[in-house]
């Protein structure tokens, strides 16, 4: 292909889900008289996905292989004083990347979702949702400007307000969606201030002109503080980040947001929404360089939510809630990454992760399948032999989590504990001890799960919850576990080959290469922890062999090892260790109390505020005293004042003849 990149193909790759999505929401559904049915449904969604993945892989090859870019603006939509505001598309190696990744996840949970939402009623609705955030979020990775990436950003926040909340009769689903929701616009308050501010002191929002005034900017103080206006602007984006990347303390909505559908699960939380906070903090990198206070901001957040979201892991339950939780604790690992300006490290992750955690993820929604929607992993074991791919695919999807040597996730975990230990920041040392305690633990808990749903005593007969089980008329509990339909394990197949081989094959240029050059800016002087990795780097087959000998390996082995003796061997060990430390058991089962303090004390301070400024602004000062006052006020007045004017002569000669007594008084006394 030619050095520059086509626009119709661009807009090809962003509008092809857009039409799919438009086409069945409307035709598809009630709204439009259900006129066309399943099958139309899902083979217009799935070929638009489709066809956007083709677009962008070839996007991709020629961004690598030919150093082909694209920054233009498709369309201006109004210009106010100086201040442009556009939909454009930027391509470079960051948004190929991100948009192969996308548009390969997705294109894996639309084929999935035809298995896995077979019984649903709303299955038309579910793949025109789909394929909507499919489209909302490559606008997002896409965008040349802040406006676009703005849109992107509420847009995949509103679709999966939809996706958490699909099961709309289910109370805990509605909660869910509204937690996700609020936390989320609290972050996107930072954000849009984070924008407003760069508008403001830059006069743009696109990108390459923003990060050509980015050493004017450094230079700039926040009016009425000594702060520097690019550390408040770039705190202020990570707030974003914070909400939609789920960082410590506006993590909260992700763990309930495994009410909706596995699909969304894998969509939501592997490669597309959570992930875009971590985008965009790698896109703003030339802004975060020029603030350290920044920087070890989001480094310290990164770290407490690597090693803190992994203990909750420990003593989940639910399925689908243990893989969340690795999905908070990995997106701490990123963000660490992010702190320690090892912004390819964390885009590195970015993408294995979204493989190998997509893949948990539906290997998770095929189980629950298999045992007729039971989610508790207490009463699953011995599925090996029933469900062999979706067996031997999580258990792929757990080795390349826990940075297992050779597999996708060990080549970016490893780096990122490393470019961390080469940080002068001055959180590095905790997060240093946090990253790697967080392998320990992500070991732990990952395979706590394989070995309690795939190995051991088959426990789905002892369900004391079976006969609520079939919910939404999907089958029978009483049955033995089975395999899941082609449609769904073909995605896994699918998603265990690069949860594999994608970390070997890509580390030396993502990593060390020319594949993020000019997308990623570090200043190396100041943040040397990639010059420092590049030294060490000898090609992947030598990390792997020397890692053998490293503290993240033993310490992944000693998780699994310690999870194998407590739960296949010893099993009576966890409930011993459980009444010994029942207090940080209960903290844990409580998640920090950060639910309670929200819904108690921010929930209900709000309100008491709200209550306090309808009650004693709204109806005591303005109905009571200005509205309701003034015309009681004319009253009074008026009621006074007409005594005065009787209409009698008499009445007016007295009110004369006393008037000119006060004044002669007035004046003699003077």
């Amino acid at each position: 292909m030619s050095q520059t990149l086509s626009a119709s193909t661009l807009l090809t790759v962003a509008l092809a889900p857009l039409v799919g999505a438009v086409v069945t929401g409307v035709f598809g559904t009630a709204f439009g008289g259900n006129r066309i049915g399943r099958g139309l449904s899902h083979s217009l969604t799935i070929g638009g996905v489709l066809l956007a993945f083709i677009l962008s892989a070839q996007t991709l090859q020629s961004v690598a292989m030919d150093g082909a870019r694209f920054n233009e603006t498709i369309y201006t939509w109004m210009v106010v004083g100086g201040l442009k505001m556009e939909i454009g598309f930027l391509v470079d190696g960051l948004t190929a990347m991100m948009m192969c990744v996308v548009t390969f996840v997705s294109l894996m949970v639309h084929i999935y979702t035809i298995g896995y939402m077979h019984d649903d009623d709303g299955y038309n609705r579910f793949f025109a949702y789909i394929s909507l955030f499919t489209f909302s979020m490559l606008m997002l990775v896409m965008s040349n400007n802040m406006l676009q990436l703005f849109f992107g950003w509420e847009a995949v926040g509103l679709v999966s307000y939809l996706l958490i909340g699909f099961w709309f009769n289910r109370p805990t689903a509605i909660f869910a969606n509204m937690k996700a929701f609020l936390v989320n616009r609290v972050g996107d308050f930072g954000f849009i201030l984070g924008i407003g501010l760069v508008v403001a002191f830059a006069g743009t929002l696109n990108y390459a002109e923003v990060f050509a005034k980015a050493p004017e900017l450094a230079k700039l103080g926040f009016p009425g503080t000594d702060w520097m206006l690019v550390t408040v602007v770039c705190i202020c984006l990570f707030i974003g980040a914070m909400g939609k990347s789920a960082q410590f303390p506006l993590h909260v909505w992700l763990p309930d947001s495994m009410e909706g559908p596995t699909p969304i699960s894998a969509l939501i939380h592997a490669a597309t929404m959570v992930t875009a906070g971590i985008f965009m903090v790698a896109r703003m990198s030339p802004l975060f360089e020029l603030s350290d206070t920044a920087l070890n901001f989001v480094l310290v957040i990164g770290a407490i939510t690597a090693l803190f979201m992994g203990f909750l892991g420990i003593i989940q339950n639910d399925i689908k809630r243990v893989v969340a939780y690795s999905t908070l604790s990995q997106l701490g690992y990123m963000t660490v990454a992010l702190g320690a300006s090892a912004y390819s490290v964390a885009v590195f992750h970015l993408m294995t992760h979204a493989f190998f955690k997509a893949l948990l993820f539906l290997a998770a929604g095929s189980v629950i399948m298999g045992v007729h929607h039971n989610q508790d992993i207490r009463w699953m074991g011995g599925l090996r032999k029933y469900m062999p791919i979706t067996w031997i695919t999580a258990l792929v999807g757990s080795l390349a989590l826990i940075g297992t040597p050779f597999f996708a996730g060990f080549y970016s975990k490893d780096s990122i504990i490393e470019a961390v230990h080469f940080s002068h920041l001055p959180g590095a040392g905790f997060a240093h001890f946090a990253v790697l305690a967080g392998v320990f633990v992500t070991a732990f808990y990952s395979f706590r799960m394989y070995f309690l749903v795939f190995h051991g005593k088959e426990r789905f007969d002892q369900n004391p919850d079976a006969h609520h089980g079939a919910h939404h008329g999907h089958g029978d509990t009483h049955h033995a576990p089975h395999e899941s339909p082609w449609v769904v394990t073909v995605p896994l197949v699918l998603l265990a080959i690069p949860s594999v081989v994608i970390g070997f094959m890509t580390i030396g240029p993502m990593l060390f290469g020319d594949f993020f050059k000019g997308a990623i800016f570090v200043n190396a002087t100041a943040h040397p922890a990639m010059q420092e990795l590049g030294k060490l780097f000898h090609g992947p087959v030598q990390m792997a062999t020397h890692a053998l000998t490293t503290a993240p390996f033993w310490l992944a082995v000693a998780g699994v090892a310690c999870s194998y003796y407590m739960y296949m061997v010893n099993p009576a060990l966890p409930a011993a260790i459980k009444a010994r430390v029942q207090p940080v058991y209960t903290l844990l089962e409580n998640k920090y109390y950060l639910d309670w303090f929200n819904e108690n004390v921010l929930a209900r301070g709000a309100r008491a505020l709200g209550t306090g400024l309808w009650k004693g602004g709204d109806q005591a000062i303005i109905d009571g005293a200005l509205v309701n006052g003034s015309w009681k006020l004319v009253g009074l007045v008026s009621a006074v004042v007409r005594h005065f004017q009787s209409g009698y002569l008499y009445h007016y000669a007295l009110t004369m003849i006393l008037g000119v007594f006060v004044l002669m008084t007035y004046f003699v006394w003077r």
